[in-house]
């Protein structure tokens, strides 16, 4: 099923939110083909740092509120979560639920709270890349889940939205792992398109009706959007949210590659449903991932002309957070202040995403942009 329900809402008012959530899934058929009574419901939230709601990094408390009312009055249980950036523990899940404003959510609906900080393997032999995931156990037993991506652009990966919001399936620095294994774009967006299909929520609700351009997927700039997306398939979703902030979906690699191995086709004539998916103007302002440059040259080259984290002295503050958080260890705090081995970088940045000051950003040559066309 390709077809995505793109819905106009202006505002976060619970009763406006919980309209447009209801007209979209009567257009995909209704709320009872999706969710049962007695259903345990996993709802996958991007709760990636501790931010507040108005800084649009993470899915906003009252589309998650309107989502979980409306699960819990279908008779199904609900879970709410997410593994977030850096470590997966209990007192990291407690400030980040308490500082997004989702535990004001729990509390107000009746819904608990994740705080099952373990995994399980799971096995995935039809992966392209990956044969075998290890995820957090609270999405895996028994459970469907339902998906809240926020829409926001990212360094890495250009975009995340509906695919890559379920790389918070993977818990804590485990994370890391799969960044130092696939440190070429294409090969993590690949991976990130086997986890998807791994996963396989029933269900994927964008909240787009403020999302972040610029430098995302945490220091950018809100933007208002003005729209939610529903759909079951998470690339036809990912395409219809790039076309309304005018990125060409070909050149986010979890679409283009997604195309590539004939999991998605794009979307036909008929799959967009509800309001106009015309692009907004002007466009997001979205990163550069072009990625490797073209042609063969020395090493020390092509280092020069990738894309690189640049600290800022003037913002940061030597809290060491982008070391912690350093997949391949690449990054040290000398004299409270970063300092990169280049040869070691993989340009997953981690270090930009996580940085709690915005201290952090990815600049590339004129040359390498250049080369890498």
């Amino acid at each position: 099923m390709s077809k995505v329900a793109v819905l106009n809402c202006s505002n976060y008012k619970l009763k406006e939110v919980e309209a447009q959530l209801d007209r979209g899934l009567a257009l995909l058929g209704g709320w009872e083909q999706f969710i049962k009574p007695g259903d345990k419901v996993f709802l996958k939230l991007n709760l990636l740092m501790k931010k507040r709601p108005e800084e649009a990094v993470t899915t906003h408390p009252v589309v998650v509120e309107a989502v979980t009312r409306k699960l819990l009055d279908l008779g199904a249980s609900v879970v709410i979560g997410d593994s977030p950036g850096g470590p997966f523990s209990v007192m990291a899940l407690k400030v980040i639920y308490k500082a997004t404003g989702i535990e004001e959510v729990a509390r107000k609906t009746g819904a608990e709270l994740n705080y099952d900080t373990q995994g399980v393997d799971v096995l995935f032999p039809q992966g392209k890349l990956i044969k075998k995931f290890h995820l957090c156990r609270a999405m895996v037993a028994g459970v469907k889940i339902v998906s809240l991506s926020k829409l926001k652009t990212h360094q890495m990966t250009k975009f995340t939205g509906a695919v890559k919001v379920l790389f918070g399936a993977v818990p804590g620095l485990q994370k890391a792992e799969y960044h130092v294994k696939m440190p070429r774009t294409t090969d993590f967006c690949d991976m990130l398109i086997d986890l998807a299909l791994c996963v396989n929520p029933v269900l994927h609700i964008m909240d787009a009706i403020e999302g972040m351009e610029g430098h995302g997927p945490s220091a950018g700039n809100p933007r208002k959007v003005e729209r939610i997306l529903i759909s079951k398939n998470p690339f036809a979703l990912d395409w219809a949210a790039l076309k309304v902030v005018g990125i060409r979906p070909n050149t986010v690699p979890t679409v283009s590659q997604a195309i590539n191995r004939d999991i998605y086709s794009g979307p036909g004539r008929e799959d967009f449903l509800g309001d106009s998916i015309q692009a907004i103007s002007p466009p997001f302002k979205a990163p550069d991932v072009s990625g490797e440059v073209r042609f063969p040259v020395p090493k020390f080259i092509s280092e020069y002309l990738r894309p690189k984290p640049i600290f800022s002295p003037e913002i940061c503050i030597g809290c060491g957070e982008c070391s912690r958080h350093c997949p391949p260890k690449a990054l040290i705090i000398e004299n409270k202040f970063p300092k990169l081995n280049l040869e070691e970088c993989i340009r997953c940045f981690c270090c930009q995403e996580l940085c709690p000051h915005k201290a952090v950003q990815v600049k590339r040559s004129v040359l390498g942009k250049l080369l890498s066309r």
